[in-house]
């Protein structure tokens, strides 16, 4: 019969220690917009910023919106943005991408829905973080969704390598069974400006 004390020791030896994050580089991280290309964000409609604790970024949109009804075109049901970041890091230092988040206003009526997908990878790279997610009609609220990657799963800038950070996003509203008469959109974006995408970093010290 195994005692107390060596069932707790065997217990204790099975405990899996995750790994943990490295603090934030010194000084304020910089990111260069590259290119913006999509319908979603035409020029002049998506800003990017760097926290001042370097620990996200955020990207604003005045101009991100799918819809479908009497008034809307036949291209509207889809909007999509591609962003192309050049994320300035000090030497020693690589990041990725923990978690995001996504946040708008969809108004769908019954019978429509509405689809808001994301990615994003380092260029020459695998696009293989591949989220989405879908809403039904009837709904007029705000919406918001979070993709969270485990810490053991994050995917890092190459050490030495000068790779640019892509981003895709979508947003698609199809009128399924709804009132044609009536009018359906999904937004990322809001008429204040304050709505945003929140990209959270993940630090880690490159190999000497």
């Amino acid at each position: 019969m195994i005692s107390m004390m060596a069932a707790a020791g065997l217990a204790l030896s099975t405990i899996v220690i995750p790994p943990v994050a490295d603090p934030p580089p010194p000084g304020q991280i910089t990111i260069d917009v590259v290119t913006v290309i999509g319908s979603g964000c035409r020029a002049g409609t998506a800003a990017v910023a760097v926290s001042p604790d370097n620990k996200a970024f955020t990207v604003t949109y005045s101009d991100y919106l799918a819809q479908v009804g009497p008034e809307s075109r036949p291209t509207d049901f889809r909007k999509n943005c591609q962003l192309n970041l050049k994320v300035n890091v000090p030497g020693g230092f690589t990041y990725g991408i923990a978690q995001a988040d996504y946040r708008g206003f969809a108004h769908l009526e019954k019978g429509a829905k509405g689809t808001q997908k994301a990615s994003y990878y380092f260029q020459g790279m695998s696009d293989n973080d591949q989220r989405s997610k879908t809403w039904s009609g009837a709904l007029s609220d705000s919406w918001q969704v979070t993709h969270k990657t485990d810490i053991a799963s994050i995917v890092y800038h190459p050490c030495g390598a000068k790779r640019n950070f892509n981003i895709n996003t979508e947003l698609r509203v199809d009128k399924g069974t709804s009132d044609p008469k009536k009018t359906s959109f999904m937004a990322m974006d809001s008429t204040d400006g304050s709505i945003e995408t929140v990209y959270h970093f993940n630090w880690k010290k490159c190999p000497k």
